[in-house]
């Protein structure tokens, strides 16, 4: 996935959390249970997405420096 998809996947993800946080706030106690639920999900794929954004932001030189940890070379 490029860059640019994931940025805009993650500003998508974002704009969902915040709208399920005006939910909240304004939601009757009955709903406040599922909605809690759906926005503990929302937050974490905005958490996943941006940890593969910055995974992806990753300079070359880091790669190059790091990406003989965990591989055996003989």
């Amino acid at each position: 996935m490029s860059i640019r998809s994931l940025a805009r996947e993650l500003y998508n993800a974002q704009q969902n959390v915040a709208a399920l946080q005006k939910k909240l706030d304004s939601a009757v106690p009955d709903n406040k249970d599922s909605l809690t639920q759906e926005l503990r999900h929302a937050m974490q794929e905005v958490q996943m997405l941006r940890r593969m954004l910055d995974g992806e932001k990753e300079s070359g030189t880091f790669r190059q420096r790091f990406s003989g940890f965990g591989s055996s070379k003989k």
